[in-house]
């Protein structure tokens, strides 16, 4: 039996992988800042435990870690699902809206990972999930911002991995493309209350599109719970796991305009060496 830390666990991916991870005969601690609605939505079950918790409350993180090894004993995986995006150009974000989205999506994952890394090392075993999005490995007009701290989650990821592979703990950062959750919907996505028309092309457009990608989405929710309920079995994990084909595509892309840039500035690039 495998023992689940999810954060944001009452909708979305969280959700999904705790209903799994409960079905397979897995224990969840199911963390949400409300954790009625996490009763409200699985009820009460043995395997199951609801703690409340601020990702970005450093309090609340330590006693809800304490109350999952109180609980169960130990931590196996750990899910940092919570966060939300924020659409909008860079320049309309206001510093209240950018303070919000960091707080949460990475000070947020940080607090919590450092919650739980000491009990992880004490067991010299764990892995670490730590969902990111294809707008962790490429920026796009609308959203800046909200890349900005997945750029941060998969650099916080790549160097969590190196220092935590030696003592049996690994970490993956997840990178979901656009999936037909209620990602794009007001409860989990802000947008800019400022709105500057130099940016109508760029930002404004994106605006428009993810109010008619809502619930259109390519990617299958379901089958990236499954993909994650069975990767924690697999030996190896790698460092991260793009999901969806427009990841895929968006991954490849980048690889080909880094390519042509440094084949295009390569000279340039290296004439700084002394």
């Amino acid at each position: 039996m495998k023992i689940w830390f999810i954060t944001g666990a009452s909708r979305g991916f969280g959700a999904l992988v705790a209903e799994r991870a409960l079905a397979r005969g897995d224990a969840v601690v199911a963390t949400a800042r409300n954790p009625q609605a996490i009763t409200d939505r699985f009820g009460e079950h043995p395997n199951l435990l609801a703690v409340a918790l601020d990702v970005s409350d450093e309090a609340q993180a330590l006693a809800a870690a304490d109350a999952a090894i109180a609980r169960f004993g130990r931590i196996d995986i750990l899910l940092n699902n919570a966060g939300f995006g924020l659409l909008g150009a860079v320049e309309e974000a206001s510093a209240a809206e950018i303070e919000a989205v960091y707080r949460t999506n990475v000070f947020g994952l940080l607090t919590v990972t450092r919650a739980i890394l000491p009990h992880m090392r004490s067991a010299r075993s764990g892995r670490i999930l730590n969902i990111s999005s294809i707008g962790g490995y490429r920026g796009a007009a609308g959203f800046g911002v909200y890349s900005s701290t997945k750029f941060a989650v998969e650099g916080l990821s790549e160097a969590l991995h190196a220092e935590l592979e030696p003592l049996g703990i690994h970490v993956t950062v997840v990178e979901p493309g656009y999936f037909r959750t209620d990602f794009l919907d007001s409860s989990s996505l802000s947008v800019s209350s400022t709105q500057i028309e130099d940016y109508h092309a760029t930002a404004g457009n994106v605006r428009t599109i993810a109010a008619g990608l809502s619930h259109n989405q390519p990617g299958d929710p379901s089958k990236l719970a499954d993909v994650l309920i069975g990767f924690v079995e697999a030996p190896n994990p790698p460092v991260r796991l793009p999901l969806g084909s427009d990841t895929v595509a968006a991954i490849e892309a980048k690889h080909l305009s880094d390519a042509a840039i440094l084949a295009k500035w390569r000279a340039v690039s290296i004439s700084t060496d002394f």
